[in-house]
């Protein structure tokens, strides 16, 4: 006999959802459901991989028996939906940002610990087994204390994600720009590397993506305690690519998205040791993570970003923002 599949509904069915919806159904261990509000939208999603359970509210899909419930809705959404997943007694998984604000975090918080749910927040560079790797090596000590992190990325937003203007990048509150949608990313990755960030100064600017208002352009200055760190962003380049490098006192370690490469050097003026973990496309990240989730809710692993993490870099966000606007170096507490 087969092993029984997990059931697993998600909740928005935009560009994000539908990509989580894909990928669990390529694990082979997931059965789906879908719901969206736009009755279009949901039923050309569902049509598109014949999905029998689709819904338009929230409160009548958990009716259902769920495993648990992938929030991929707007950002400022997350926590209302979460709330009612988790007081159904389903687990969740959050697609990031976890918010745009604190409020109902708390709240959120307190319904997980009393109903014994599981929570996790999608943020999908840490399943990358390449990061994963690099992971372990900084654990492990063998490259020393990490003193400085820095991080570069770009690509051109507008090829990959030509619906923009339609959706919750438009507008902060929803979500939107750079540092909610794009940087946050890395953010979250460098926080589990070296640590929270404790302090913060950020330039932001809309420089040329087309339509919009919100930032396009970041760059940071942060402190994640004793680590100094930089990140410059922007969301209109031609080339995509990005590295995220940390110096140690006894070598340096660097992840390379858009080549899959995790790499170490250990002597002065050396060559680059690397790992190579080839991707074929987008997808392969997503179903990589989905199998990880399914692995944490057999118990198998503890979730790669748990709602804590993931209130950390909400925290940081939230700062950034802040400091763009103020010009100001912001302590985060």
């Amino acid at each position: 006999m087969s092993e029984r599949k997990h059931q697993i509904l998600v909740v928005g069915a935009g560009s994000i959802g539908e990509r989580h919806l894909r990928c669990y159904l390529a694990t082979g261990r997931a059965d789906v459901g879908v719901c969206e509000l736009d009755v279009d939208r949901l039923n050309t999603v569902a049509d598109r991989y014949n999905i029998e359970e689709r819904f338009c509210d929230v409160r009548d899909a958990l009716e259902g028996t769920w495993d648990a419930v992938l929030v991929a809705t707007p950002a400022h959404t997350h926590i209302p939906i979460a709330i009612q997943v988790v007081q159904s007694g389903t687990n969740v998984l959050i697609e990031k940002p976890l918010s745009t604000s604190l409020s109902r975090i708390e709240e959120l918080q307190q319904l997980i610990t009393d109903r014994n749910t599981i929570a996790a927040v999608s943020y999908q560079l840490r399943a990358h087994p390449a990061v994963r790797k690099m992971k372990a090596a900084l654990d492990s000590g063998q490259f020393g204390k990490p003193l400085q992190l820095y991080m570069t990325t770009g690509q051109s937003f507008a090829y990959f994600r030509p619906a923009y203007l339609e959706t919750y990048f438009t507008d902060h509150r929803t979500g939107g720009g750079a540092i909610q949608d794009a940087i946050t990313h890395m953010l979250n990755l460098a926080e589990w590397l070296v640590g929270p960030v404790t302090r913060i100064s950020v330039d932001a600017e809309h420089q040329k993506l087309d339509g919009v208002t919100v930032e396009d352009t970041v760059h940071i200055l942060a402190r994640h305690e004793t680590v100094m760190a930089n990140y410059a962003i922007n969301m209109y380049q031609h080339p995509t690519e990005g590295q995220i490098t940390v110096v140690c006192d006894k070598g340096t370690v660097r992840f390379e998205p858009n080549r899959s490469r995790f790499c170490t050097m250990t002597e002065i003026n050396g060559q680059w040791d690397e790992y190579v973990h080839p991707f074929d496309g987008r997808d392969t990240w997503y179903i990589e993570n989905a199998e990880i989730f399914l692995d944490v809710l057999e118990r198998k692993c503890q979730p790669l970003c748990s709602l804590e993490d993931a209130i950390q870099t909400l925290r940081v966000n939230l700062a950034a923002l802040k400091s763009a606007e103020t010009h100001s170096w912001l302590e985060i507490p």
